[in-house]
């Protein structure tokens, strides 16, 4: 017979808007073993399998009190007026009675409070027991303003009193708020600490999502004074956010075809309590325009039609294990979690053109694809070659681009595989006995998607009427190993010729982005910002197969800039928070790339300075703020790298 031998969950930390989905093993009738699924529509010789989710409605807490214990020196001098310290009683224990399951295999419960619970801010896992009033005053999403203990929030102040900074400046610009919103309380400057309580909810049976009930009082199970409600009927159950501070009960079991009676033992699961999904602190877009690649101030003519391209190394499912992240919480880990942080920071920036590295191929047809697609984005794929990969097809990572569809159409696609051009590399210039050494050290699978793209707005104002806007975008992720420099360097140069070739059948401005592994003043950053490589640099003497000689080859004749060195520019003010986080050595940022071990940029936008000029710039991060949670990936970052984002106009064309 049928018969459930285990039920687990990837995390037991349930989190909004993250799909739960149990795994399941199974005995079948022939004794093997298998985590298929047996649904009503084709049963197992009599029996299949029912999902089902509950939740509890019952008093969660013994007791909620409140305690002022904020002592003056133990947080901020700064910030002493404005925090609660409120403590609550240890959950109750949770009795894993089996009531009646109504005809079910997995049966999905949520337990509610009558007080809602609020999460820490910093470490979501946790309870909050101190609230930031200072935030409620500022109106800033409350969900921030909430922290487990008063260390939590001392250690996290550098980083969160930006937003006490940026709610100020937004006042100013607005006028004053009304400061009486606490109807006087907040201004005793004398309270040390203030009582209030943690945001509150009163228990529901017909909680609703809309109009219609989400989680109907008809369907209802009691055991010992406790109700479960039922919130669902199928296998996975993603939370709402009504179901923050609540937790989840999943049962399993057999159910007879023909009775619809739950056949054998119920198997239990409860997680912890659902937390919220940390959102990423909003990144502006900071001004740079009215200043040319020479750092001269423009004549002042204005043509129509600018537009911001995207470009992030959102870290791949496969790469992201907790050997190379142990710093990060397992639960923000997962690919669940991940996929819909990515999602909700990569929309939020609302990008015209979107240039995605380490796409999964599977997370590019099942998850990216789609959900893009609803916020207006074409999609575009080229998935790396599969010579040195052993893994699933499936999981091959790639490069991927976006464009909003009401502001470009796709004219053309060029796809670049290294492992191709080193095959045509090694039969012209290596002889045949050393082929295979030359192909081993070259062929990495490492690829490039090159779209051509035509603008839906105007560009060109008075100066061309009527004539089409044509943009070249470039995708690539280079080769990452780092005893592998004159690998990397023949892949930039490869991608800048066939890029060069584009650029003299058509006049196209032309945009490089991507994860180029390779740091700034490094010989592939040079050859794409200066043109050239120095014949004297150190990277050349690594060349074991001789296809970097002559130096004199490694030029181009793209007049790229990085996006990012306007921040260096001399001649605007304004920007010097901003170069704080550059390197003036090299014009580039501190960092794009922060894991516990490494710290650096790797990633870039480059744009042809002839035709295209930089207005404005995604700002860049601090490390400090990064580093409260070790390095990147983090709960609020899902990427060990950063989003770069550039806005861009078209310059004039000069009739010739």
């Amino acid at each position: 017979m049928l018969s459930v031998l285990r039920v687990h969950l990837p995390s037991d930390i349930p989190i909004v808007g993250c799909e739960l989905a149990p795994y399941v093993l199974l005995r079948r009738p022939d004794k093997s073993h298998g985590s298929d699924d047996v649904p009503e529509s084709s049963p197992l010789e009599g029996h299949f399998l029912r999902y089902k989710c509950y939740f509890y409605l019952g008093l969660l807490f013994a007791s909620l009190y409140h305690e002022c214990d904020v002592l003056a020196g133990s947080l901020p001098p700064d910030s002493q007026t404005f925090f609660v310290w409120e403590k609550c009683a240890p959950f109750m224990s949770l009795a894993k009675s089996e009531v009646g399951i109504h005809e079910n295999l997995v049966t999905k419960y949520r337990i509610q409070s009558d007080r809602k619970v609020a999460i820490c801010s910093v470490h979501p896992s946790e309870q909050a027991t101190l609230q930031c009033l200072g935030c409620v005053k500022a109106k800033i999403p409350v969900a921030k303003s909430y922290h487990c203990s008063p260390k939590c929030f001392s250690d996290a102040w550098q980083h969160h009193r930006v937003l006490h900074e940026r709610a100020a400046s937004a006042v100013n610009e607005n006028g004053n708020e009304d400061d009486e919103m606490f109807g006087g309380r907040y201004n005793n400057a004398s309270a040390g600490a203030v009582n209030a309580t943690l945001a509150t909810s009163q228990p529901s049976a017909n909680l609703a999502n809309g109009a219609a009930p989400l989680y109907p009082a008809a369907v209802a199970q009691r055991n010992g004074g406790e109700t479960w409600f039922e919130v669902g009927r199928s296998k996975t159950y993603t939370p709402t956010a009504d179901d923050i501070g609540h937790v989840l009960k999943f049962e399993c079991a057999v159910v007879d075809a023909e009775t619809k009676l739950t056949v054998g033992h119920v198997n239990t699961l409860l997680t912890s309590r659902v937390i919220p999904a940390p959102s990423p602190t909003p990144r502006k877009l900071i001004p740079v325009s009215g200043v040319d690649v020479q750092g001269h101030m423009e004549d002042g003519r204005i043509s129509s039609g600018t537009f911001t391209v995207l470009s992030y190394n959102i870290l791949s499912d496969a790469s992201a294990t907790n050997e190379l992240y142990s710093y990060c919480p397992s639960w923000a880990l997962s690919w669940p979690y991940r996929r819909q942080n990515l999602l909700r920071e990569i929309v939020g920036y609302r990008a015209d053109i979107v240039c995605l590295q380490e796409v999964q191929s599977d997370h590019f047809e099942e998850f990216f694809s789609p959900e893009l697609d609803k916020h207006g984005y074409q999609a575009l794929f080229k998935r790396k070659t599969s010579e040195v990969f052993s893994g699933s097809a499936q999981t091959i990572d790639g490069c991927a681009t976006f464009f909003r569809r009401d502001r470009f159409s796709h004219v053309k696609k060029y796809e670049v595989e290294f492992n191709k051009a080193a095959q045509s590399l090694t039969d012209a210039l290596v002889p045949s006995a050393q082929k295979k050494t030359a192909l081993n050290r070259l062929v990495k699978d490492n690829v490039a998607l090159i779209v051509v793209l035509e603008a839906k707005f105007s560009n060109q104002g008075v100066d061309n009427p009527g004539k089409r806007q044509l943009v070249c975008v470039a995708n690539t992720h280079v080769n990452v190993h780092q005893d592998l420099k004159d690998v990397k360097l023949w892949q930039v140069h490869t991608l800048l010729k066939g890029l060069e070739k584009i650029a003299a059948s058509a006049d196209i401005p032309m945009l490089v982005c991507g994860d180029f592994n390779s740091v700034p003043g490094s010989a592939p950053h040079a050859l794409l910002a200066m043109g050239k490589v120095d014949p004297m640099s150190s990277e050349l003497a690594v060349d074991p197969l001789g296809i970097l000689r002559p130096a004199t080859k490694l030029t181009h004749a793209l007049p790229l800039v990085s996006a990012y060195s306007s921040f260096a520019r001399v001649g605007l003010s304004g920007l010097e928070q901003h170069r704080r986080r550059m390197d003036p050595a090299t014009n580039e940022p501190l960092f794009t790339n922060c894991t516990r071990d490494f710290i650096g940029t790797l990633d870039y936008i480059f744009y042809s300075a002839d035709s295209l000029t930089v207005e404005s710039l995604l700002e860049l991060l601090d490390e400090d703020s990064l580093r409260k949670d070790t390095a990147l990936p983090s709960p609020e970052w899902s990427s060990d790298h950063i989003a770069l984002l550039a806005e861009f106009r078209c310059k004039p064309r000069i009739r010739r």
